[in-house]
């Protein structure tokens, strides 16, 4: 059950903000910043109506009232929610990630993720290496981004795939390609996309930034032209297929690298907003099902690595999901046009 606290603003309250005054008066136990969440989440009131800005200025003789949630608890636990399982031994689990599933809980997603999914099914056999709330995790995908991963369920596997994910395959068998459907069409068929990416200024998006920042990080893609869409077709707008190989990992590196060269993923909130308009000239039904696509159409289609105890080589291939799929085959209309 929620625990309440009430708290009498003194006449030295006066012109503080919010979460100032309310992270003195609660002390050290709860931070500044646990108690500007607990603002924004509606957990703290006056005069009986919630308080969402933490830089509101008080006033003397105001009660406030701050209801404090139980905690989350410190370990996931099991959830029975579906798994598309490609395939499972005692050392590891190979799955078909659906997009909209998160991969490990964190801040909003503590539960429904794949963590949850993977502890009801596995059961205590999952890594440990991994941490409290990344048991077995070598390797992840975006929430909205559809398709293959390997999950360890021992530390010795762990470590192995840990370290081939690391070296990105560059000295033994790994190797990861997506499927992408892109805004227009690149000039060259085949192409590689060479640029460090570093923090963007919200902090939650990256971007592609000078070599010498502190932050830079080496992201290198590869991308082929699997299929155009509209290709001469002037009064259309074109797409393009494309496939992607990464030989680094960084975060979102294939949505910043092919909005870098112009060609952003279709239906990326993130880094392809400013192509969005570009729907208003596809012909129907093509322009309603890019409007209504709510993610990016990005998916794992295929992962290839040595099992860490066997030393064979597993490949693993993911079909592009139905909504992928619907929209790759609507695109192919531009083409009869």
């Amino acid at each position: 059950m929620d625990a309440a606290v009430e708290l009498d603003a003194g006449a030295d309250a006066a012109g503080q903000r919010l979460d100032q005054w309310l992270a003195a008066r609660l002390g050290p136990e709860i931070s500044r910043s646990r108690v500007q969440a607990l603002i924004r989440q509606g957990a703290v009131s006056i005069a009986g109506k919630p308080v969402g800005e933490v830089r509101r200025k008080m006033a003397t003789g105001e009660r406030v009232l701050i209801t404090m949630p139980e905690p989350e608890p410190a370990e996931p636990q099991g959830e029975d929610i579906p798994l598309d399982i490609l395939y499972e031994d005692d050392e590891l689990i190979v799955v078909n990630k659906p997009a909209g599933l998160v991969v490990h809980p964190g801040a909003g997603n503590w539960t429904g993720t794949l963590v949850n999914a993977l502890i009801h099914h596995c059961g205590d056999s999952l890594s440990g290496i991994g941490g409290v709330k990344r048991p077995g995790i070598v390797h992840r995908l975006d929430k909205e981004t559809s398709g293959v991963m390997v999950v360890a369920k021992t530390d010795r596997a762990h470590r192995a795939l840990s370290e081939a994910f690391a070296d990105h395959g560059r000295t033994g068998d790994l190797e990861r390609a997506y499927l992408a459907l892109v805004w227009g069409i690149p000039q060259r068929p085949t192409g590689t996309v060479d640029a460090p990416l570093g923090r963007a200024a919200d902090r939650v998006r990256r971007a592609v930034v000078p070599q010498g920042r502190d932050d830079a990080r080496h992201a290198v893609t590869h991308f082929t032209v699997v299929e155009r869409f509209g290709e001469g077709q002037k009064e259309f707008t074109t797409a393009s297929l494309v496939e992607c190989r990464l030989e680094t990992g960084r975060t979102h590196q294939i949505r910043v690298h092919m909005a870098h060269i112009g060609h952003p993923v279709i239906g990326d909130p993130d880094y392809g907003q400013a192509f969005r308009t570009k729907a208003n000239r596809l012909p129907e039904p093509l322009k309603s099902e890019v409007k209504a696509f709510s993610r990016q159409a990005l998916h794992a289609w295929l992962l290839e690595f040595r099992h860490p105890t066997t030393h064979l080589t597993m490949r693993f291939e993911a079909p592009m999901p139905r909504d992928m799929e619907e929209l790759v085959g609507l695109s192919q209309v531009l083409n009869r046009h």
